[in-house]
């Protein structure tokens, strides 16, 4: 039996280390790199009390949950201009995946005032950008 010297195993075991360390193909895909296809399902609007409003959004075709988030944005958007309102604070949204098809579950209030807070939207610019990315609203 033939020995190999140890400075050809420590050699091969440092080229085995490194190729390790190498980048690997990824199979993680970006969001501008998928597919989106999206059909609009539909959209349920229940006012809750006052000037809080609850937006169940559906969809297929979507790349993840932030065009389900976009989705029942418009639709509050646009609810909010109906209902002589300017403005617009998201409270929560909660989306959910089944074998393609996508369900949100948002809550908004509406006001006429630029509500206090960091998630508010300008109902008027926000429809304006729906129709312009050709996302439905209500």
């Amino acid at each position: 039996m033939t020995q190999t010297p140890l400075h050809i195993t420590i050699a091969a075991a440092s080229l085995a280390t490194l190729a390790a360390c190498a980048p690997q193909p990824s199979s993680d895909v970006s969001r501008g790199e998928t597919e989106f296809a999206p059909l609009y399902l539909g959209v349920d609007t229940r006012l809750l009390e006052g000037d809080l409003v609850n937006f169940h959004v559906t969809m297929s075709g979507a790349r993840d949950a932030e065009d389900v988030h976009d989705y029942a944005e418009c639709a509050a958007a646009q609810y909010t201009l109906i209902r002589g309102f300017g403005f617009a604070r998201h409270v929560r949204t909660t989306t959910d995946n089944q074998d393609g098809v996508w369900k949100g579950d948002a809550v908004y209030t509406i006001s006429p005032a630029l509500p206090r807070g960091l998630k508010t939207i300008d109902a008027e610019v926000i429809v304006a950008n729906c129709q312009e990315n050709e996302i439905p609203t209500v």
